[in-house]
């Protein structure tokens, strides 16, 4: 069952790349008591990813912060070291948002949000959505209706919404 608002969010274990490696936290101890977004894509570096859906939240990071958000987080369904390499590249970090792997997949499945595109090498990637959390509930949920396409779920659209 794909996500709603209303519902709280799954906990999973993401990563990311700390100074002494690959570092574990809990999507649970990210959102609870807390304001946040969360937008997951298909994958680092891909076409619409970079060029389009990472770039809009990095725009509009002071705007969600000035309605009260406290962290801004990237997932897609990739491993830490690429996910590190793609903060590095795109300057995600350094703008504000948190970006954090989903290796196994495990929060995207947990959300109903995995699709496969076996061509492409995609097998359990992350469709593309953008939410707000408040205290690990959901409150706004923008899913992006066609593949390959970044219209609903810019951080412009989500943050018109809350």
């Amino acid at each position: 069952m794909t996500i709603s608002v209303g519902d709280t969010l799954p906990n999973a274990s993401l990563s990311t790349m700390g100074a002494d490696g690959q570092q574990f936290v809990e999507l649970e101890s990210l959102t609870k008591g807390r304001k946040v977004v969360l937008f997951g894509l298909p994958g680092a570096f891909t076409g619409t990813c970079d060029r389009a859906h990472l770039p809009s939240f990095m725009r509009t990071v002071d705007g969600f912060k000035a309605k009260g958000v406290e962290e801004v987080i990237c997932i897609a369904v990739n491993d830490p070291f690429v996910m590190q390499r793609w903060d590095e590249a795109s300057g995600a970090g350094a703008a504000g948002v948190t970006m954090l792997a989903d290796p196994q997949s495990e929060l995207t499945q947990a959300l109903g949000l995995a699709f496969d595109v076996p061509p492409l090498g995609f097998f359990n990637r992350c469709k593309r959505f953008a939410l707000l959390a408040e205290d690990g509930v959901v409150k706004v949920l923008n899913l992006e209706e066609e593949a390959g396409v970044c219209s609903l779920t810019t951080g412009e659209e989500l943050l018109e919404k809350i």
